[in-house]
């Protein structure tokens, strides 16, 4: 019985690594936004938009110890969700922790691609995206060190530099 855990801020990677690695090990891959969005029948942001961040905050810690009940699976988490009630430690307790670590000025490159699909980023650009990025980034570190695994995943262009972070990942794991 297999449990991974990915963290790390939005745009480092969770997703793209998780689907990789997970289909290397043979283990079940589950994007915890997904699964709470399929759970829910509604999207993150209406979520948010209705309940409110502790509401969701909640509904997330609740369905983070779902999926840690299952056998075999690796788990993509909100960037936000070791942030919030005892998740890391949780995490931690449940199955191998691994935090994909990326620079401020790379998560900005990344993010500014896509932040029409990410509520929180709209309207913000340039400057002001990377400073909104540094200060979450700051506030989340010291719950992001607590990762079992701190990996970094810097360099990440292209199917290649994927393969090359599943490979390493599978290494240290």
């Amino acid at each position: 019985m297999k449990r991974i855990f990915l963290t790390g801020y939005m745009g480092a990677g969770k997703t793209t690594v998780g689907r990789s690695l997970a289909a290397e090990l043979g283990l079940s891959f589950i994007d915890l936004d997904l699964y709470i969005e399929g759970r829910f029948h509604k999207e993150i942001r209406q979520i948010f938009a209705e309940k409110g961040e502790e509401g969701f905050r909640d509904i997330e810690r609740r369905m983070l110890h779902e999926v840690a009940e299952f056998e075999d699976v690796l788990v993509s988490t909100g960037g936000g969700t070791p942030c919030f009630f005892d998740n890391a430690a949780f995490m931690n307790a449940q199955g191998t922790t691994i935090y994909l670590k990326v620079s401020v000025d790379e998560l900005a490159a990344r993010l500014e691609t896509c932040k029409q699909t990410r509520p929180v980023l709209q309207n913000r650009s340039g400057e002001e995206l990377k400073l909104f990025i540094a200060e979450n980034l700051q506030a989340r570190e010291p719950f992001y060190q607590q990762a079992r695994v701190i990996f970094d995943a810097e360099q990440m262009t292209g199917p290649e530099d994927v393969y090359r972070i599943t490979e390493q990942l599978k290494e240290m794991i």
